[in-house]
This record gives C-alpha cells, sequence and structure tokens, in this order.
C-alpha cells in the first residue's frame, strides 16, 4: 500500500498517473488530516479558515484535471493533486476572508487567476489557509480568526504572513500550497517551519483575484515540502494575464531541477547582510549564533559542490526595512479604501449616517496591526509629507535595484539566512511592532528589488523541535530577473546534500 503522507506532491502526481493511487483516494486522505485540524477546538494548528467538504462539491470552474464525482479519475500535469490556498486568493463561492473580519463570510463570483492555472492543470481544491490580516503580519498572529501554530513547537510561531499555507505543508495537512510574498510572507514562514517557498519575479504571476496589499510587491508563490515540487506548481502559474497590466510572459519555460552539483557558480554573500547586529538594525536584530553556523555550514557545503563563495556589496540594503515600510503601508491605506461597507463584507448597520458607517464599519472590521498601516501610509502619503517620506522611499528602493544590478555582474547568485532567528514564542513580539518588523530584514532588500528568492531548510539551532533537537533554519537564494529556474537547480543541489527534511513536523 502506497504510504501517501511520504509522497512529495510531483510523487503523488505520478503514482495518479500510474494508476497506483487514486485522485478521490489522495483527495479523501489529506481531506481528512485537514478537517480534522479545523475541527480540533483549540487543540490543533489553526492552519485553515474552510475545507473542502467534497471534490465535486467545490463550486470553482472545473479544470481538465477536475476529479468528478465518482472520484476515479485524476488527470492534466497535476493529476488531482490537493492544493491549499492563502485565503486572500478570491475563490468562487468560497469564503475569502484575507484574514479579517471586514471580509467575513464573503464569497467572491469569480477566482483567482493562480488559483485558476493550478485548477485547470489538475489540482483540486483542498483549503483556504489562515493568514495574518491582509497579509500584515510576520507571525499569523493578527488574523481575525486566531493565530497558526507551529508544528515543531505548537508555542511558536509559523512565521508570516502565509503562516497557514506553511504549517499546513510542514504538518502534512496538505501536499503543498500557495501563498503570497509582499516582503518575506513566503520565505520567512518556509523557513520557520523548514519547508521550500520562493517568491518569483514579480510580474511572472498574475495577481488577478489576489485581494491587495501592496500592489507593487505583492506577489503569488509555491511553498512546498521540496524545490521540486515548488518548479512543478510554478511552471503552471507563470504567464501573463489580460487582466493584470503588471503580468509578464516568462521568457522560457520552468524547468524540473536534476542538477546535483554547483560547479562554476559564483555565490556572493552580502556583506552589509552577513554582519547584521544591534549596531546596524537595532536591538533584536542580531543573528542568532545557530542561524549564523548554519548557513556558514551551508556555504561551506556549497564550496564542496563546486561553487565559489565570494563577498560582495549591497551598500542601501540596510535601508530596505525602513523604505518598505514606508511603501508598503503607503499602498496598503490605498488599497484598503475600498473597504468602506458599502460594497460588500462587513457593514455597520447602527450608523447614524453614511461617515458614521464608514467609521464603524473599519473601526470594527480592521484589527490593531491593520489600522496601523493604514495611519502609516495615509500619514507618509499626505500633502506635504509625500515627497519627504514615500518619494525618497522609491528613490531608496530605486538604488536598491541598483545595488543587485551591480552585484549580478560579479555573481550568479545573492545568498543569505532566510530570517534571522528561528521560530519566535508566540505573543513573544506583538507588543513591539519594530521587532516584529526585523523578521523581515533579510527577504524585504529582494522584494524591492522584484527579483526572485527561495528559502530551502538547511539545518536546524536552538532549542525546541519535537525531541528537542533544534528547530528549521532557512536558507534564502535570490538571482537576476527570471532566474528561477537557476534558482531550482541550486536549491535541488543544496537540497540533496543537506538531506534535510526526514524530521519534517508531520501530525
Amino acid at each position: 500500500m502506497t504510504d501517501i503522507l511520504s509522497l512529495s506532491a510531483a510523487q503523488a502526481a505520478a503514482a495518479i498517473e500510474a494508476g497506483e493511487l487514486g485522485a478521490q483516494e489522495l483527495f479523501d486522505f489529506y481531506r481528512e488530516r485537514a478537517q480534522r485540524d479545523a475541527d480540533a477546538n483549540g487543540d490543533g494548528l489553526n492552519c485553515f479558515t474552510w475545507v473542502a467538504e467534497g471534490v465535486s462539491d467545490t463550486p470553482l470552474d472545473s479544470g481538465p484535471g477536475w476529479v468528478d464525482a465518482t472520484g476515479t479519475s485524476g488527470s492534466g500535469p497535476l493529476a488531482g493533486v490537493p492544493l491549499a490556498v492563502k485565503d486572500l486568493f478570491c475563490t468562487k463561492g468560497v469564503p475569502s476572508q484575507s484574514g479579517s473580519r471586514i471580509l467575513e463570510g464573503y464569497r467572491p463570483p469569480y477566482t483567482a487567476n493562480a488559483v485558476t492555472a493550478l485548477t485547470g492543470a489538475g489540482a483540486t481544491l483542498l483549503a483556504k489557509t489562515n493568514q495574518d490580516e491582509f497579509a500584515m503580519g510576520s507571525s499569523t498572529e493578527n488574523s481575525a480568526y486566531g493565530p497558526t501554530l507551529n508544528p515543531w513547537d505548537r508555542a511558536r510561531v509559523p512565521g508570516g504572513s502565509s503562516g497557514g499555507s506553511a504549517a499546513a505543508v510542514a504538518a502534512g495537512l496538505a501536499p503543498w500550497a500557495l501563498g503570497t510574498d509582499t516582503g518575506g510572507s513566503i520565505r520567512q514562514p518556509a523557513a520557520l517551519c523548514g519547508i521550500v517557498g520562493l517568491k518569483p519575479t514579480y510580474g511572472s504571476v498574475s495577481r488577478f483575484g489576489m485581494i491587495a496589499f501592496a500592489s507593487s510587491l505583492d506577489q503569488a508563490g509555491p511553498l512546498t515540502r521540496d524545490v521540486t515540487d515548488a518548479a512543478l506548481m510554478l511552471r503552471h502559474m507563470v504567464g501573463r494575464d489580460g487582466c493584470d497590466a503588471t503580468s509578464l510572459d516568462f521568457p522560457n519555460e520552468i524547468q524540473l531541477p536534476s542538477a546535483e552539483r554547483l560547479d562554476g557558480v559564483r555565490l556572493g554573500v552580502p556583506a552589509e547582510l552577513r554582519a547584521l547586529d544591534a549596531d546596524t538594525a537595532g536591538a533584536g536584530a542580531e543573528i542568532e549564533p545557530g542561524v549564523r553556523a548554519c548557513f556558514e555550514r551551508a556555504l561551506e557545503l556549497a564550496e564542496e559542490l563546486g561553487a565559489s563563495v565570494q563577498e560582495i556589496r549591497l551598500p542601501h540594503a540596510p535601508h530596505a526595512l525602513s523604505a518598505y515600510y514606508v511603501l508598503a503601508p503607503s499602498e496598503a491605506s490605498s488599497n484598503l479604501a475600498r473597504f468602506d461597507g458599502v460594497r460588500y463584507g462587513l457593514r455597520a448597520t447602527d450608523a447614524e449616517d453614511l461617515l458614521d458607517m464608514y467609521t464603524r464599519t473599519r473601526h470594527d472590521g480592521f484589527g490593531k496591526e491593520v489600522k496601523r498601516r493604514i495611519m502609516l501610509g495615509t500619514y507618509a502619503l499626505s500633502s506635504g509629507y509625500y515627497e519627504a517620506y514615500y518619494g525618497r522611499a522609491q528613490r531608496v528602493r530605486t538604488k536598491i535595484a541598483e545595488d543587485f544590478r551591480t552585484a549580478f555582474e560579479q555573481v550568479d547568485l545573492i545568498v543569505t539566512p532566510t530570517s534571522a532567528n528561528v521560530a519566535f514564542g508566540l505573543g513573544e513580539k506583538t507588543a513591539n511592532p519594530w521587532a516584529m518588523y526585523l523578521s523581515d530584514y533579510f527577504t524585504v532588500p529582494m522584494s524591492l528589488a522584484g527579483i526572485p528568492a527561495i528559502s530551502i531548510p538547511c539545518g536546524l539551532a536552538g532549542p525546541g523541535g519535537p525531541s528537542g533537537e533544534g528547530l528549521p533554519v532557512g536558507l534564502q537564494i535570490a538571482g537576476p530577473a527570471f532566474s528561477e529556474n537557476r534558482l531550482f537547480d541550486a536549491g535541488f543541489a543544496l537540497e540533496q546534500a543537506l538531506a534535510f527534511g526526514e524530521g519534517a513536523a508531520r501530525v
């Protein structure tokens, strides 16, 4: 009998195609696991905001690989492999709430392009995953539906904002999941949960149907058990979409990785990020000793595989976080203006007039972090301050992009830790927003530059873990625009050499 839990998504698709596994059997297996977590009444991980009752019951438009009511078929490249989807993706007839009370119960009349692309290739919608409200957070503690827990240690966070997707994959509650990354919201939770997470090149995946946070930064991407699954998933997501003017034609086909060595690959380590400490970024920003040790070991292993490692300069990278927390809240203040109680979602019914209805709806519907960022963004865009804050932040963003272009003339890929720390405790940083924002220190520069970056597990560090052996550490690999194939090859070679993942936190 096939051990379903041990199968990656790619392996499950191959087993279905070979007739060794039924698509309905696979769906039922994961649906039972997901529903059990959803029904745990506080004893589960709280990964999901909605779980499908059955494949044929989901009202999404079906693609060629959609499993029929009998559950006997599974066709298409993704062969009926169940897919968990972050709550901010619109899914026709299915709750799409972006982790917020202001959209509680909202069922959109259409489906996001990224989801349609995957279901059209044969994937089946398994569940919607919990997230920080409107993707604003680094711990999934800002969800209106309660925090998600890290499957490695339930007293710790899974990262965010795609924490529900990351925890579901790490715990074996879904074979893979769709997330979004604005400043690190795929890569950071992937690192903290010990899985693979990719932020693709900005524009390579359509944003149509994604409930927006910061439109010039938001990007959909995969969260998977291994690099091969990430490549397989991205292959069916990329491409130009007439509904998204920022989407682009991907210049080449995504290939499944097979490289076993890194011969000739030039890896660059940014001096500014490698030396991160309290003096350069503020209190609480130091790289934990265990994280640094795992990172240095990964660099040594890369050299053993044939890569060369050299120090590079990204002189404006230390300013990335400050620029990001001007730009992203500014865009959020504009995007979230549409949530006013008039068109959809929550509406305050006891208001005295229209202005009072707006005020009460937003007061009751938005959480503290969302309100904080709306206020920051509105202030930065206000008359008399626009150029001093937003305009200056945009210039810093340009300088950061120029730094990366210069660096990629010297090296092929850039490597850093994904996060300066392993998963931190629930509630540990909620009272200190700046400490929470520092969680994205290593990931934000790549987001501002619009370049792709992948996080792969590179070891365990610190206390915790199922047997006290430590918690996952992530290695981030970044490349120039549209270099995803090179990222997959490098990540795959390191993944095989590191052989990390056998102790994954399945529940």
